[in-house]
């Protein structure tokens, strides 16, 4: 694991030039400068039974400013800490979304508390999922529906300040429960990009998931640049496996954090990657400097 580590800070990846001659890795670049931020999402750290807090205080450790996907019974001590609650739950799962009538009141009422609690936080986001497609469900009136549903909530995120977020997430990996999903109806971003648009709101956006759309889609940048005006969060992770950002796995995060800053986002990137190495902090520092130094 830390041959795989070294290797890693040793590409161009990692946006770090060799030392001529010397085969050294140059100076570490300086602090971020711009308005990105980065967060993590702690679900991803239960399987190592590390604590909201704990993970907080590494979060601090590596210039890491947000936290996401933990309870909000947390909330209060992380961020005595000193992190910001980078998302907010929305009061219902992947599964459970608005694609099926069963939950439209479920998720009206969860999306509505989710505002009110980011309000109240000063956090500034609140994610949404599509749901699970069902038997017997027509694509579009399922789309219709989410879009009902998320139009009937986005005046209350708009008055508080707040986005909510849409997350696509991929329907071809059935390895893992929490590497893929399959049924998940939101699973085209360039379909979720169009139920973004067709909700119509500066405070309706899409949660572009990077692992997800490398597993579903692909063209990473190019639908970055294309569609950032649609994009209000991003999650990272390697591809395959949703492990650590490194250099064993397909996604070039160097350069597409760099396309990021091109549009000019000043949100936050969280880290959404299950830890695999020896060392259960490592690839979560690693990536904080991936992002630094990406330019």
């Amino acid at each position: 694991m830390n041959t795989s580590r070294r290797e890693f800070l040793g590409t161009a990846a990692l946006g770090s030039s060799l030392l001529l001659g010397t085969g050294k890795a140059a100076a570490a670049a300086p602090d971020d400068d711009s308005k990105i931020r980065q967060s993590v999402m702690g679900w991803c750290f239960n399987s190592r039974k590390v604590k909201p807090e704990e993970l907080a205080v590494k979060c601090k450790e590596f210039g890491i400013t947000g936290i996401e996907g933990i309870s909000d019974k947390a909330y209060p001590a992380v961020r005595e800490i000193g992190l910001d609650i980078s998302l907010v739950s929305g009061g219902h799962g992947f599964k459970d979304g608005p694609c099926n009538p069963e939950y439209y009141d479920k998720v009206v009422n969860g999306i509505r508390k989710g505002v009110a609690l980011a309000k109240d936080i000063g956090s500034k986001r609140v994610i949404t999922f599509t749901g699970m497609r069902f038997e017997g469900m027509d694509e579009e009136k399922a789309a219709a529906d989410c879009v009902k549903a998320w139009k009937e909530v986005v005046g209350d995120a708009e008055k508080a300040g707040v986005t909510i977020v849409m997350e696509h997430l991929n329907s071809r990996d059935d390895s893992h429960p929490m590497k893929g999903h399959p049924g998940y109806f939101g699973d085209d971003v360039d379909f979720c990009f169009d139920l973004v648009k067709r909700v119509g709101s500066e405070n309706f956006k899409l949660l572009f998931d990077i692992y997800h759309v490398s597993v579903m889609n692909g063209d990473i940048i190019r639908r970055i640049r294309n569609n950032h005006e649609l994009i209000g969060h991003y999650h990272t992770a390697g591809n395959p496996g949703r492990g650590e950002i490194d250099a064993h796995q397909e996604i070039q995060y160097g350069a597409i954090i760099s396309e990021i800053r091109k549009t000019g986002y000043e949100g936050f990137i969280a880290h959404e990657f299950i830890p695999t190495y020896d060392d259960t902090f490592q690839g979560l520092k690693d990536a904080a400097e991936i992002v630094r130094r990406a330019r």
